[in-house]
């Protein structure tokens, strides 16, 4: 059983595999996991048939495939999910994700990402990059006090690695 790299917990197999191939997500944030693990698994196609019809000219599914041979995903954290649902017609899903390329440390990639349905189906229709949520004062930060970023994760292990 391989788990699901989105974060789920669940396996592959019952968690995204399905709307890879072809399933329609009943959610945003269930095609946003998908679209994820598609990165993972440097499906391009997938990726290119869950973008809005104004995205999909701008994505070259050979060039992504090309890239995606080098890349190492870390991880999946969901932020924060807003609308989206199965009676929703427009929703947002703030993550971060983390991975790696040859020649450079982790990458941490924090998107706010907007979908839409396009006939009856949920497809990513664009995003903010490093949105900005609430300002917090923090003074100082220890080494063991959870991470000011809201991750729910100590310091050291989050925005101090």
């Amino acid at each position: 059983m391989t788990i699901c790299p989105c974060g789920s917990g669940q396996s592959l197999e019952e968690c995204c595999q399905p709307f890879i191939n072809g399933k329609q997500a009943p959610t945003a944030e269930t095609l946003m996991r998908s679209r994820y693990t598609a990165h993972t698994l440097g499906q391009g196609q997938y990726l290119k048939d869950t973008l809005s019809t104004e995205q999909q000219a701008d994505f070259d599914v050979d060039e992504f495939e090309a890239s995606a041979e080098n890349t190492k995903w870390l991880g999946l954290e969901i932020r924060k999910t807003e609308k989206g649902g199965e009676k929703d017609e427009t929703g947002s899903v703030e993550f971060v994700a983390r991975y790696k390329e040859p020649g450079s440390g982790p990458v941490v990639h924090h998107e706010l990402s907007y979908f839409k349905r396009e006939d009856g189906r949920w497809v990513f229709a664009d995003c903010t990059m490093n949105p900005k949520g609430e300002q917090r004062r923090v003074e100082k930060v220890g080494r063991n006090d959870p991470c000011p970023c809201g991750s729910g994760k100590k310091f050291k292990k989050c925005c101090g690695a």
